[in-house]
């Protein structure tokens, strides 16, 4: 990011050198920080991702290390490249190290470009957009400098990325957002690698929802003990969930609704796909069920 006057840095939560982050934001301050950057980054909290974005003030002299620490320790790398994004010495070094990260490690690493207000072209120096900003950089950073910014810009440029054009932030952040989920699989649960015979009953299930109906439909799973209904809803809401803004996964529900009570099951719907705040609402079952019914119904959501 563009450190501008203040030379800030900082993350969701901790110091860069403690935590492994799922997403590394790059972006000049002055052209997207108030705006776009802020709506993205708050949307990836919501959707619990650790982002990294400049908050907090680093201590003189240390910027860089961190900086550097924390694109090491990130896996999805998202430059957003503005109009003065290459007018950013900071924004040029981070984009550098992005992509010798992503050389030393490159199942580890990802590099998903959004092309904010500029298009794929200006960043693969065809236009004059960066190359004059380069040219700046080249006399006060040097020849060698100026190259390894270059190369770095045409390599991400060639990324497939995302293009804002005329749309809408909003709808623009969701197809971000989505995509993200998907890399990240943080909403995914738990089941047993290279599983046998799986793969029929998932498609038959999925074909059952038929999620391009946009109908509301419920699909009954069953059959006695241990023949892995669980594990199928748990692979279909794999498959499913990234197309979800909020998902929720409620198992064993008999033996839950029996030792703790059918509220907590309605707590903890609420709290995946509303917020713990909507969880603080209810009081008994009947509250349970008014608050489902007008809230959590009325949303893009699913449940399994």
């Amino acid at each position: 990011m563009d450190m501008g006057n203040g030379s800030e840095a900082g993350t969701s939560g901790g110091e860069p050198s403690a935590i492994d982050y799922d997403v590394f934001l790059s972006f000049r301050g002055p052209d997207t920080r108030q705006g776009f950057t802020d709506c993205l980054y708050h949307k990836m909290l919501e959707a619990n991702i650790c982002v990294f974005l400049d908050e907090d003030k680093l201590h003189v002299g240390e910027e860089i290390d961190e900086l550097l620490a924390a694109i090491q320790k990130s896996k999805i790398y998202i430059p957003i490249f503005s109009k003065g994004y290459a007018s950013s010495a900071w924004c040029l070094r981070e984009l550098a190290h992005m992509v010798d990260c992503k050389k030393s490690k490159p199942s580890e690493k990802e590099i998903m470009p959004i092309f904010y207000d500029v298009k794929p072209r200006d960043v693969k120096l065809k236009s004059q957009r960066y190359v004059s900003a380069l040219e700046e950089h080249e006399e006060k950073c040097g020849r060698q400098t100026r190259l390894k910014w270059e190369d770095a810009l045409k390599s991400v440029a060639q990324i497939k990325g995302w293009e804002l054009k005329k749309q809408g932030h909003w709808k623009f952040i969701q197809s971000v957002l989505q995509e993200i989920v998907m890399k990240l699989k943080t909403k995914d649960k738990y089941v047993t690698e290279h599983l046998v015979g799986m793969d029929n009953p998932v498609e038959a299930v999925l074909k059952l929802l038929d999620m391009d109906s946009g109908d509301l439909r419920f699909v009954l799973i069953h059959g006695m003990g241990g023949i892995g209904k669980t594990t199928l809803a748990k692979m279909v809401f794999n498959k499913l969930n990234s197309l979800f803004n909020q998902c929720c996964f409620l198992g064993n529900v008999r033996e839950l609704s029996t030792s703790f009570g059918i509220i907590n099951l309605q707590k903890q719907l609420l709290s995946d796909t509303l917020g713990l705040g909507f969880q603080d609402q209810i009081n008994d079952v009947d509250d349970g069920i008014k608050v489902i019914y007008s809230d959590f119904l009325t949303r893009k959501s699913c449940s399994f």
